[in-house]
């Protein structure tokens, strides 16, 4: 099946099961407790066992997923490492629980360990300058206080990390059974995120950083709303394009395994900046980060909406500090603190 130029050569595997993607590598498809119902993993085979690259989150569900897998794809083999892309809990959450149970390493990068470990921490007390930040984006009391109330929640769904692990750094190579993956760190979705790519077998672990039916979520986080994330993540997707071989298949971590990465790439960053261009027309007139969802998203997203207000509200955030950092916009503070957005004289183009 293509759809767009992207080619979906395997059948996925149910919820909770594993399908054999070549020999020694295995797409495990592990359920969600979300709209987004499934996260892709992947193991791997090195020696006595299995590595086996994110892990999903820490639930019920999951872990009796696991241990079914445990018996029946793994084949009663344990696990040696586990590799995680990066800090979510969809990610990492039952990392701690599998390096316990088979007193096996876990690898991450440096950045996405420590922000885990930190997120696990937090507790269920929002704190005030993340409160701040999202009375400064235009949201109304009413979400303030639908945040405060669910402060931390995804946070429980991280089961408690190793003490120790071993660190993942962009160009290092991880020798897993007769394999060599090349780490190759992306930015934007997390600070740094890690995919992993075996030329010879030419797979792409793409993690969240590529995904052939939605976007990865780029957004400013509260405890940096300086930060231009968008900027670093259209940087990170050329830079894969050009390391990466348009013939490998795609392993993402949510939707299917496919094939045109580099059509892929191209439609991304193409669509993103055709949105800049259109979200500076838009700043014409005065807009707050919670004025332009429709602009961005195409529709409306209301105050109540929860999650889906946070993380559209992160993004409106990077579109805006993008088109700062270009020199296409500006923010002013009202006299009640809120953020006001609009477009420079200067009229240039943001695509050239």
């Amino acid at each position: 099946m293509a759809t767009q130029g992207l080619i979906y050569p395997v059948q996925k595997p149910a919820q909770g099961a594993a399908v054999e993607l070549q020999p020694g590598v295995l797409w495990i498809r592990m359920p969600l407790p979300f709209k987004l119902d499934h996260v892709n993993l992947w193991a791997l085979r090195e020696g006595r066992g299995w590595a086996v690259v994110d892990t999903g989150v820490w639930t019920e569900q999951a872990m009796g997923a696991w241990e079914q897998l445990f018996a029946d794809a793994l084949g009663g083999l344990p696990i040696t490492r586990i590799i995680c892309t990066h800090r979510h809990a969809d990610h990492a959450g039952l990392a701690g629980w599998l390096a316990e149970r088979f007193d096996c390493e876990l690898w991450m990068p440096h950045i996405e360990y420590h922000a885990a470990q930190t997120a696990r921490q937090q507790g269920t007390s929002a704190p005030d300058s993340e409160v701040e930040f999202y009375r400064r984006a235009g949201w109304n009391e009413s979400a303030l206080s639908s945040f405060r109330t669910n402060y931390g929640g995804i946070s429980s769904m991280i089961h408690p990390l190793p003490e120790q692990f071993c660190r993942m750094c962009d160009g290092d190579v991880l020798r897993i059974g007769d394999d060599d993956w090349e780490v190759i760190v992306g930015h934007g979705h997390t600070a740094e995120h890690a995919c992993l790519y075996c030329a010879e077998r030419q797979l792409f672990i793409s993690g969240d950083q590529v995904l052939p039916l939605i976007s990865s979520n780029v957004s400013v986080p509260p405890h940096h709303p300086e930060s231009n994330p968008l900027g670093d993540w259209l940087t990170s997707m050329v830079r894969i394009r050009d390391k990466v071989s348009s013939e490998a298949l795609v392993l993402p971590s949510h939707n299917e395994c496919f094939l045109g990465l580099h059509t892929r790439i191209d439609d991304l960053v193409g669509s993103q900046q055709r949105l800049l261009v259109k979200l500076q027309d838009e700043l014409r007139e005065s807009r707050r980060s919670v004025d332009i969802f429709k602009c961005l998203f195409g529709r409306d997203i209301g105050m109540g909406d929860g999650i889906v207000l946070s993380l559209a509200t992160g993004e409106s955030r990077a579109n805006l500090n993008c088109l700062i950092a270009m020199g296409h916009a500006e923010r002013v503070v009202d006299h009640a603190g809120v953020e006001w957005y609009c477009a420079t004289e200067r009229r240039e183009r943001v695509c050239g």
